[in-house]
């Protein structure tokens, strides 16, 4: 008796040993491919405040929660079931679909640059004036959601590649974690960043000396950290698409771009001694940025600069 007593609770422990190391896995397979999606999440952390400017505070929170929401449905209800049986009986596809979202990384990346210089900037936050109210702030979710959407897109399919190895179950678990994990970080961030300014003016009111300047310190600072949200967040996706096309083309046979950076890498790593590690990383980092701002600038060019040309030549005759 005592003796299946001790076997049964051997087994146990065997089990919840198991459960645990599968728990770890799943960890660790998320955090790789949450970090391979890091330039993605930064630019929709950079993207989303602008949607709840211009509200009352006491609906940021609130809409920021809808738009939440609405990102993890995204995610989990359309995306991740579309992904997993793409990956399960297409998966030679996944490689071309993370260069098609690489390009289209890179074009955002560019275009941002191009509205910035073009003084174009933000137009496609902008809602009818008519629309007031409620009505103006579920135009503003619904917008904010759509864009969401896209990146989202992006996020899932990084990380879906991260663990195309592991088996269905496995990937959907992971995927499921990364998705729960990306939009909890996300609008976390973003929800902190919105009543910034909140919190300053509240601490600008304190008695003491010491939290008055903490709080017209951050309510100085607000308009800086937006703009340099923005601009990493436009670095990363030109330093991410740039990387996914350099992988891709590397992965589908074309080897010389890759083959170039990863000897530049190892040259700056091996010449540069106890920094190697860091400069070889970033070597790679500003070539693969490089490439998406040149693959980038194509697709702009063609996008607004062709079209154009086509309406002057038609107004022309």
């Amino acid at each position: 008796m005592s003796g299946g007593l001790v076997a049964l609770l051997d087994d146990i422990a065997t089990m919840a040993r198991l459960a645990a190391a599968s728990v770890d896995d799943v960890a660790a397979a998320a955090g790789r491919a949450s970090v391979k999606a890091a330039g993605v999440v930064v630019d929709d952390a950079a993207v989303t405040p602008r949607y709840v400017t211009g509200f009352s505070a006491k609906r940021e929170l609130p809409m920021i929660k809808r738009i939440a929401i609405g990102s993890l449905r995204n995610k989990i209800i359309f995306i991740l079931p579309a992904a997993l049986l793409l990956s399960q009986f297409a998966p030679w596809l996944l490689t071309p679909l993370l260069m098609l979202g690489g390009t289209y990384l890179s074009f955002e990346g560019v275009e941002k640059i191009w509205e910035k210089v073009s003084g174009h900037e933000d137009e496609e936050a902008e809602t009818p004036a008519t629309l007031q109210g409620p009505e103006r702030e579920d135009q503003m979710v619904k917008s904010a959601i759509r864009t969401d959407f896209i990146l989202s897109a992006e996020i899932m399919v990084i990380s879906l590649n991260e663990v195309a190895a592991e088996g269905l179950v496995s990937r959907a678990v992971i995927l499921v974690v990364v998705a729960i994990a990306m939009t909890l970080g996300v609008y976390g961030v973003v929800a902190i960043i919105v009543k910034m300014d909140d919190i300053g003016l509240n601490l600008a009111g304190r008695q003491s000396s010491f939290l008055r300047k903490i709080g017209r310190g951050l309510v100085a600072g607000m308009p800086g950290l937006l703009s340099s949200l923005g601009a990493i967040g436009t670095v990363a996706m030109l330093w991410v698409g740039g990387h996914i096309l350099l992988v891709g083309t590397n992965t589908l046979g074309w080897h010389p771009p890759y083959g170039f950076v990863h000897h530049l890498e190892e040259v700056v790593a091996h010449a540069t001694g106890p920094f190697g590690g860091f400069l070889g990383w970033m070597t790679n980092t500003i070539a693969s940025a490089i490439i998406g701002l040149v693959v980038g600038s194509v697709v702009v060019a063609i996008m607004h600069l062709v079209p154009r040309k086509k309406g002057q030549h038609v107004q022309a005759h």
